[in-house]
């Protein structure tokens, strides 16, 4: 079976889970069929490839490392819609002449949702705005209340307040994905001795789920490569 796109995913498992053993080969190693090319040709030209043994069958790594690949490839995808989200925000402030990037390094931040926060609700006093910043921005409130000297437009600042709500959306999708995460990671049978090779400290703050999950995954997968022969550590992911 030629991996092309996700259409052989569905009819790999079913067969898979019928007790047959599938070779999953890459199309790169099979495109040079001569003559017309068709659905009917390419198969009887797979079975020649394959019984002469020119076919090498793709690594799957089993159902458990599948369901946890896809989550965290769906986890990175929210991460990357929110990234987007913030650059849309950072777009329209530019457009109404409020200059918080650079002031701020990060928009995203306590800082910067505080202050874009109040402007959705109302305010308009580049000071009162500058006042919500942190006492940890290097910037001083002088220069970030002359940052906040803008041109309120009624158009950008309802597409702004759409882009916040879309990323707050997005965190908490991702939240979720880490939860979801957790507990199918948590799921899995322990292969690792905890106390000959200990996780070290608990993560703390912000990133504590995120290091967590990445423990766990690490530990997993070495688990895995070990007990199928490899001796590679390559991130699955």
């Amino acid at each position: 079976m030629q991996s092309t796109g996700v259409y052989w995913m569905p009819v790999f498992e079913v067969l898979e889970q019928n007790g047959l053993e599938v070779y999953l080969v890459n199309a790169r190693h099979t495109k040079n069929l001569p003559g017309r090319k068709s659905d009917v040709q390419e198969c009887q030209w797979l079975l020649k490839l394959h019984a002469f043994g020119l076919l090498s069958n793709s690594f799957q790594p089993t159902n458990e490392i599948r369901i946890a690949r896809r989550l965290w490839r769906q986890r990175g995808n929210l991460v990357a819609e929110a990234g987007s989200a913030i650059q849309r925000m950072q777009k329209v402030l530019t457009e109404m002449n409020i200059q918080l990037g650079n002031v701020l390094s990060d928009l995203s931040g306590v800082s910067g949702m505080k202050i874009i926060g109040a402007i959705l609700e109302g305010e308009r006093d580049p000071w009162e705005l500058a006042a919500l910043a942190r006492p940890e921005v290097k910037a001083t409130r002088e220069d970030i209340a002359k940052s906040l000297e803008g041109n309120w437009r009624e158009e950008l600042l309802f597409i702004l307040e759409q882009e916040v709500e879309l990323y707050r959306f997005y965190q908490e999708k991702i939240v979720d994905c880490d939860l979801q995460l957790r507990k199918h990671l948590e799921s899995f049978e322990s292969t690792v001795d905890i106390q000959a090779q200990p996780l070290g400290p608990k993560p703390k703050g912000k990133k504590a789920v995120g290091t967590l999950l990445n423990l766990i995954c690490a530990r997993s997968y070495i688990a895995l490569r070990a007990s199928t022969g490899h001796k590679s550590t390559a991130s699955m992911f």
